[in-house]
């Protein structure tokens, strides 16, 4: 299996997650898959009365110039340690 099938296949396995996975985490997640599947960030940064948006927008911001391969990868990873964490409680 390839990179990027693997990544499919975490980003599947992220949706069930459970719910009481922290919004860090989330966000982590969230700047990891955006970069792995757009790139660098294209848009500009929400306004400061959209905190989620813009609490997202920063978390995918702070990995900017990480690859694509590296973003899945990174994904992959913190997916496994979420899901051991989730296991193990």
């Amino acid at each position: 299996m390839g990179l990027k099938e693997e990544f499919e296949e975490y980003a599947e396995k992220a949706k069930k997650l459970p719910e009481n996975t922290t919004n860090e985490n989330k966000l982590i997640l969230y700047g990891l898959y955006k970069q792995a599947t757009v790139g660098d960030v294209n848009t500009s940064r929400p306004g400061m009365f959209n905190m989620k948006d813009r609490a997202k927008w920063d978390a995918w911001k702070a990995i900017e110039g990480k690859s694509k391969d590296e973003a899945m990868s990174d994904y992959i990873t913190k997916v496994k340690q979420l899901q051991e964490a989730a296991a193990s409680s």
